[in-house]
C-alpha cells in the first residue's frame, strides 16, 4: 500500500504561481510512476504531468512550458511547480502512484493505483 498527502493548493492570480507538494508513505516510492491528475469543474479527471522513477518526464499539452513535475526520492515526495497560471487551470489536483500500465496508457488514470485525495487550485482572472 501507498499512502498519498497532497498539500499547497490555494488561491492565486492569473499570471502566479503555486508549488504542489505530495508526500508518500508506505512501500518504496522509488520505483513508481507518479503523476499529477486535475478535475476541473463539470470535467472528467485527466493527466497534468507525470514523471517516471527514471526521471523522464511528461506533460499534457495545456501545461507544457508552464508546469513542472519533479521528485525527491530521498524525501519520497513529488512536486508541481506550476507556472504562468490561468482561470483554466482551476481544478481539484491529485496526485497519483502507479506500476503498471494499462490498455488505455500510462497517461490514463487506470494506470495509477494509488491516488491522494486532492487539493484544490483556485486562479481568478
Amino acid at each position: 500500500q501507498v499512502q498519498l498527502v497532497e498539500s499547497g493548493g490555494g488561491s492565486v492570480q492569473a499570471g502566479g504561481s503555486l508549488r504542489l507538494s505530495c508526500a508518500a508513505s508506505g512501500r518504496t516510492f522509488r520505483g513508481y510512476r507518479m503523476g499529477w491528475f486535475r478535475r476541473a469543474p463539470g470535467k472528467e479527471r485527466d493527466v497534468a504531468a507525470i514523471i517516471w522513477s527514471s526521471g523522464i518526464t511528461f506533460y499534457a499539452r495545456s501545461v507544457k512550458g508552464r508546469f513542472t513535475i519533479s521528485r525527491d526520492n530521498a524525501k519520497n515526495t513529488v512536486y508541481l511547480q506550476m507556472d504562468s497560471l490561468k482561470p483554466e487551470d482551476t481544478a481539484v489536483y491529485y496526485c497519483a502512484a502507479g506500476e503498471y500500465c494499462s490498455d488505455y496508457g500510462c497517461n490514463h488514470q487506470t494506470s495509477y493505483n494509488y491516488w491522494g485525495q486532492g487539493t484544490q487550485v483556485t486562479v481568478s482572472s
